[in-house]
């Protein structure tokens, strides 16, 4: 296991998905670490931050055709998409990462503070030397910003995954779980969800510098590893 990431060091989130003994590097996002105990990190960037995604998904996100999302799953399935450079935009983003959770509580802010929390269902976190590696399993819950409601996202994108493959019959009863402890997390006001107040006046500190990735070259890595 690798020593705890210190606070203002830039790591990189990346989606992996694991293919009989083939693994393939799906997206990679720089972000700043702003704690680490080493069960839970917490990690942040702003509009400008580096990341690379499958073409598709870069493409969704600039038109808004969620049917290139779906067709980027396809390319997934098959092991075979091309990636592009991009950069995160429009928010503010904080994330609270647990080491075994299948699970991350993200925080999403805009000019006028906490836009809503975004539950992001995922395989736990790998440590890596660069940061950590994980699968987005594509259902997510948004929740308002005073966690007075809440609503499922992306169940058709989820179930579209699954018939795919890409999510195990394995995946589906721990996400099952997660969903329940996510709820109770939000009822009980646990976790980040219990200092509702630090984590609405918090914003991104912009003397900090935009997170990058590692050149490719000092990394000595493909996009597929």
């Amino acid at each position: 296991m690798t020593s705890p990431f210190q606070p203002g060091r830039t790591v990189v989130r990346r989606d992996v998905h694991h293919s009989g003994q083939v693994r393939h590097v799906w997206s990679e996002h720089s972000l700043r670490v702003l704690a680490d105990t080493g069960d839970a990190l917490e990690a942040a960037c702003a509009p400008g931050a580096e990341t690379r995604w499958p073409a598709l998904y870069a493409k969704s996100l600039a038109e808004g055709d969620r049917s290139d999302r779906g067709r980027a799953f396809d390319a997934l399935a098959t092991g075979m998409w091309e990636q592009t450079y991009g950069r995160w935009r429009e928010t503010e983003l904080r994330i609270w990462k647990p080491s075994t959770a299948w699970f991350s509580v993200n925080a999403f802010y805009t000019g006028t503070g906490l836009r809503n929390w975004y539950v992001n269902f995922e395989r736990p976190m790998l440590r890596t030397a660069d940061g950590f590696d994980t699968f987005d399993l594509a259902v997510d819950l948004l929740v308002t910003p005073d966690l007075a409601r809440w609503e499922w996202k992306d169940e058709d994108e989820y179930a579209h995954a699954r018939r795919l493959g890409l999510i195990t019959d394995a995946d589906h009863r721990a996400v099952d779980t997660a969903r329940a402890e996510v709820l109770a997390m939000v009822g009980e006001r646990a976790g980040p969800f219990g200092d509702v107040t630090a984590w609405s006046t918090w914003r991104w500190d912009g003397a900090w510098p935009t997170p990058r990735l590692p050149r490719r070259t000092e990394r000595g890595e493909q996009a597929h590893a």
